[in-house]
């Protein structure tokens, strides 16, 4: 185990840690549900993430504890990987199958060599709008505060990047695939392009982050299993500060 780099100073008399824990975060949850669970039982003053996990969505989550909250804009640079899956023939109003249904359609003469061919179209620097739900602000005010009093505001292109978008399997009306991209990318409003362009529609239905920069998936703990720990083996998972190296983000 990592040994965790820690120094006296907490408001309960605990020793305050500074490091990274890597946490593979269950579905159902929210990101800050999972960041306020680990801080209040482990009784943490400052605890963070980088980079925001829609509830449905699974996988790696990266919490910043103590002094390595610092390091959120650094960890928000990196690229990410993900494996998901996307249900041909239904749109929904968050692009997720979190959402209300607000379009279905036949989506039985989509083909594979289509669905290829979207992928590599999709591939590389693209222009993508954030999804009215989604964190992004207008005026200080998230979007999906908006989304939920009805209200539809245009919304700016931003430009982005896939280095990899790669389909696994297609077993009509579920696509599964594997997406290598840049920071800021919304996996859902890819789907939902795709479902444009198939002329099917289309949402995300799954979604696993594997991988964020140099960190992955395999070196994360379930949540579940962090939160049955005492805190001293906690402490122990941590990555401590000396050890985390944040150069460029990962190449394709």
């Amino acid at each position: 185990m990592i040994p965790a780099l820690y120094h006296a100073g907490s408001t309960f008399g605990l020793a305050q840690a500074d490091g990274l824990l890597l946490v593979d975060k269950p579905p159902r949850l929210t990101s800050h549900d999972v960041v306020d669970r680990i801080r209040r039982q482990f009784r943490f003053n400052k605890v963070g993430h980088a980079g925001t996990l829609d509830p449905q969505a699974t996988g790696l989550l990266i919490l910043m504890i103590g002094r390595a909250t610092r390091l959120a804009n650094a960890l928000l640079a990196g690229d990410k990987t993900y494996e998901g899956a996307l249900r041909l023939g239904i749109a929904t109003d968050t692009q997720d199958a979190d959402g209300r249904i607000i379009a279905e359609a036949d989506y039985r003469q989509v083909t594979r060599a289509q669905v290829e061919a979207a992928i590599k179209n999709m591939t590389g620097d693209l222009m993508q709008t954030p999804p009215m739900v989604s964190a992004v602000k207008k005026d200080g005010v998230p979007l999906y505060k908006l989304a939920r009093q009805g209200k539809t505001i245009e919304r700016a292109p931003k430009l982005v990047r896939v280095y990899e978008f790669a389909l696994r399997d297609f077993t009509p009306p579920r696509v599964t695939f594997f997406l290598h991209c840049s920071k800021g990318f919304y996996v859902r409003t890819l789907c939902a392009d795709m479902g444009a362009t198939l002329g099917c529609g289309a949402h995300l239905e799954q979604l696993r982050r594997t991988r964020i920069g140099e960190f992955d998936l395999a070196q994360a703990t379930p949540l579940d299993e962090l939160l049955h720990l005492e805190r001293k083996e906690l402490l122990e998972k941590l990555i401590p500060l000396t050890r985390v190296n944040l150069g460029t983000p990962r190449a394709p």
